[in-house]
């Protein structure tokens, strides 16, 4: 399985009851499919940098999942034979990236906690005072 990001764009003239509906049954083909969903992402609406079918706002929608390659395909077929989706974009995202990430995120709470666990003791002071009655000169 691969791990894909599709994100679009819905029209603002649907209400919004009718735009969640739409994303759950995108959301459901994933499942449906036998996909796996790791996020979804709602941005809401937002002004668009130019018109798209004389809209200038749009509600933009992220879905980031693992699936096989047919997942993809049949959203792309939806989109396209639906007039409330304005755009879409599916990306394969790269594994290895995702891997690295998390492991770099491992290495800096490794270290924290290694940094937090070093007791205060060690931190003594520089200069120890000599005996007393001794004099340095």
């Amino acid at each position: 399985m691969r791990l894909y990001e599709t994100g679009f764009l819905i029209a603002p003239s649907l209400s919004d009851e009718e735009a969640e509906g739409l994303v759950g049954q995108m959301a459901d083909i994933v499942s449906q499919k036998k996909g796996r969903m790791v996020k979804l992402e709602k941005w809401g609406k937002r002004k668009l940098a130019y018109p798209i079918q004389r809209f200038n706002e749009a509600s933009y929608v992220f879905f980031t999942y693992e699936s096989g390659a047919d997942v993809p395909l049949e959203l792309g077929r939806r989109f396209r034979n639906m007039e409330t989706i304005l755009r879409h974009l599916t990306l394969q995202k790269d594994e290895r990236e995702n891997v690295r990430s998390k492991k770099k995120a491992r290495r800096a709470a490794s270290k924290a906690e290694a940094q937090a666990a070093e007791p205060a003791a060690d931190k003594s002071p520089a200069v120890e005072p000599g005996p007393t009655g001794e004099s340095n000169g």
